[in-house]
C-alpha cells in the first residue's frame, strides 16, 4: 500500500470532527433547556395531586371513623406548620402516636396555604359522618395550586 492510499484510508476510518461534536452538544443542550422546566413543573403537579388526594382520603377516613364509632372526629389543619391532624385516630406508623400528616416533609414537600371551614381551619364530623361545615384546603408547590373542597351536605371531599 502506498503512503497516499494509507492516509486516505485512515481519514475515512476517523472519528467525528470537532464541529460535529460541538453541534451535537449544542442540540443536546437546547433539548435539555426545553425539557428540564417541563419536567420540574410535571413533578410539582404530581406532588400537589398526591397531597390533595391524601387529604381527600383522610377526610373520608375521619368521616367513616365518626360513623363507625358514632362519635365526633375532628380534622384540624395548621397552615403555619403545613400539618393536619385527625382526633382520636392513631398514626399509621405507630399506634402510640396521633394521626398527623406533615405536608412540608417527604414525599409532598409543599405548603398548606389555607384551610377554611366556615371561618376556621377545623372540620368536625358528627357521629353520623356529617361535617359541621363545608370548606376548602389550598395547597401550593412552586406555581402549582390545588384545592380540596369538602361538601357540607354530603361530607365528600374532591380535588379541584
Amino acid at each position: 500500500m502506498t503512503k497516499s492510499a494509507t492516509s486516505t484510508a485512515d481519514r475515512q476510518r476517523g472519528g467525528f470532527s470537532l464541529l460535529e461534536v460541538v453541534l451535537t452538544l449544542a442540540i443536546f443542550a437546547i433539548l435539555v433547556a426545553i425539557a428540564a422546566p417541563r419536567y420540574g413543573q410535571a413533578a410539582a403537579r404530581q406532588q400537589a395531586d398526591l397531597a390533595a388526594k391524601r387529604i381527600v382520603a383522610d377526610l373520608s377516613l375521619a368521616r367513616d371513623r365518626a360513623r363507625i364509632c358514632g362519635a365526633q372526629r375532628t380534622v384540624t389543619f395548621t397552615p403555619a406548620t403545613d400539618q393536619y391532624q385527625i382526633s382520636d385516630v392513631k398514626g399509621l406508623n405507630s399506634t402510640a402516636s396521633d394521626y398527623i400528616v406533615d405536608l412540608a416533609g417527604t414525599p409532598y414537600q409543599l405548603d398548606l396555604v389555607s384551610a377554611d371551614f366556615d371561618g376556621d381551619a377545623v372540620v368536625v364530623f358528627d357521629g353520623f359522618g356529617v361535617p359541621d361545615s363545608g370548606g376548602t384546603v389550598t395547597l401550593q408547590i412552586g406555581t402549582v395550586l390545588k384545592t380540596v373542597v369538602l361538601d357540607a351536605a354530603s361530607g365528600r371531599a374532591t380535588v379541584q
